[in-house]
């Protein structure tokens, strides 16, 4: 969400960085449209003015015993009164338009976004290299968990359909293990509260987070007015929504493992094959509230967490500052993290961390008194994943992967796995 009297102290700014996402200028529309609720609310003002003026004067004529002059005047108000529904409804309206309006524009860009029309637009910004030698290809991961009888496609399929997985025994532990060793990692060294919040969450938490109403079509609506998260962005942002915290309170620093569950609409013909792109996947989200002058420090504390991940798994990646039409609708900066993987001979993004600043917010109403002046400002808000479990599943498998089709646990985990350092088989 915009604010509308930002736009109208410069507008040219404002299209400016609408220009820098590609889209055509829309102040001076935004600007006719703001005009238009003042129009409303001033006549709806105007018109109650008029009434408690006309209540003054009918006193003051009956206590004249003017009774004609207090009969005219009555009719007068019996006349606003009667208009106010429809001025009231018109006030509304404008409101409402202007509303919508501004929800369905994007998130203005940092200035230090580079330009570009999509991903070959996207600058690297970092890389890492695993101590271990990098395998330069290899077998894709369904290859491998099929021929291991361990990760089923076909079952799925007749279960829900395509993109869809049924994960056995040491894979499916394996992935429990990545979920639980970020969750320590993020909890007990990155100072993150560990959530577990609902998975079904109504219109306004949607609405918040900005998946609605623009991206309506990539969600799952589970009836009775609920969706199923699509990250759980969603549900730990909005845990601060209509709230109005101490500035001492911040930052607020919150984790999860959750399902998520995206429709992936646009994505028809694209990784269809294997894990990649999955209707329903497990990831370890993120979220941080902080304090405008903080939060270009927190992107970039948000980002070496989600970095300490793969780090500790000792997964080659690489780190890329998202161009200005590549990165999401609600982000005003974004990092991907890409991590290599063989079986495609090439980088896959693993992890996103956005820096929204008050966009969210705002859209929220979730602000923060300041220590100094005791103002009430809104928060920004940051997100990211620490990281997509289902990712970093396929990253292990394909990365430490042998000749023999077995997979080699990297030793981080293996405390997790009951001391197990090699998947073998179904048997294992």
């Amino acid at each position: 969400m915009h604010d509308i009297r930002a736009i109208r102290e410069n507008p040219e700014a404002f299209d400016r960085d609408l220009e820098r996402r590609g889209l055509a200028p829309l102040s001076a529309e935004l600007i006719a449209l703001d005009d238009a609720r003042k129009g409303a609310v001033s006549a709806a003002q105007a018109a109650q003015e008029r009434r408690n003026a006309l209540s003054k004067e009918i006193g003051a004529a009956k206590k004249a015993k003017d009774e004609v002059l207090a009969t005219e005047l009555m009719a007068e108000v019996a006349r606003l009164k009667e208009e106010a529904p429809a001025l009231e409804a018109a006030q509304t309206e404008a409101a409402r338009i202007l509303d919508e309006r501004l929800a369905a524009i994007p998130n203005r860009p940092k200035e230090d976004v580079p330009p570009g029309a999509d991903e070959h637009g996207n600058v690297e910004y970092r890389r890492f290299d695993a101590s271990r030698e990098r395998l330069a290809q290899g077998r894709q991961h369904f290859e491998l968990g099929e021929a291991i009888g361990l990760m089923d496609f076909e079952a799925a399929a007749k279960l829900s359909g395509s993109r869809f997985v049924v994960l056995k025994g040491q894979l499916a532990r394996l992935e429990r293990a990545l979920g639980q060793f970020m969750l320590d990692l993020h909890t007990g060294e990155h100072g993150y509260t560990e959530v577990v919040p609902p998975v079904l969450v109504r219109d306004e938490a949607m609405f918040g987070t900005a998946q609605l109403p623009k991206f309506r079509d990539d969600q799952f609506a589970a009836g009775d007015g609920f969706w199923l998260i699509p990250t759980a962005e969603v549900p730990l942002t909005n845990l601060v929504r209509e709230n109005i915290l101490a500035e001492d309170e911040l930052p607020l620093r919150f984790t999860a493992l959750t399902p998520c569950f995206r429709a992936e609409a646009g994505a028809a013909g694209r990784d269809t094959r294997g894990m990649l792109r999955q209707h329903q996947f497990n990831k370890v989200e993120l979220v941080s509230i902080t304090t405008p002058e903080k939060s270009a420090e927190e992107h970039e504390r948000m980002l070496a967490c989600a970095e300490a991940v793969l780090k500790k798994l000792d997964l080659t990646y690489r780190v890329m500052t998202l161009c200005t039409g590549d990165m999401g609708f609600a982000s005003q900066k974004t990092y991907d993290i890409e991590v290599w993987v063989p079986g495609q001979q090439t980088y896959r993004e693993i992890s996103s961390c956005s820096v929204c600043g008050d966009f969210q917010a705002r859209r929220m109403n979730a602000r923060y008194r300041a220590k100094e002046g005791r103002a009430v400002n809104f928060v920004h808000t940051l997100n990211g994943s620490g990281v997509a479990v289902g990712r970093a599943l396929i990253a292990v498998m394909e990365n430490y992967q042998n000749p023999d089709g077995s997979v080699t646990i990297p030793s981080v985990l293996q405390p997790y796995m009951g001391g197990l350092n090699r998947i073998e088989g179904p048997n294992t």
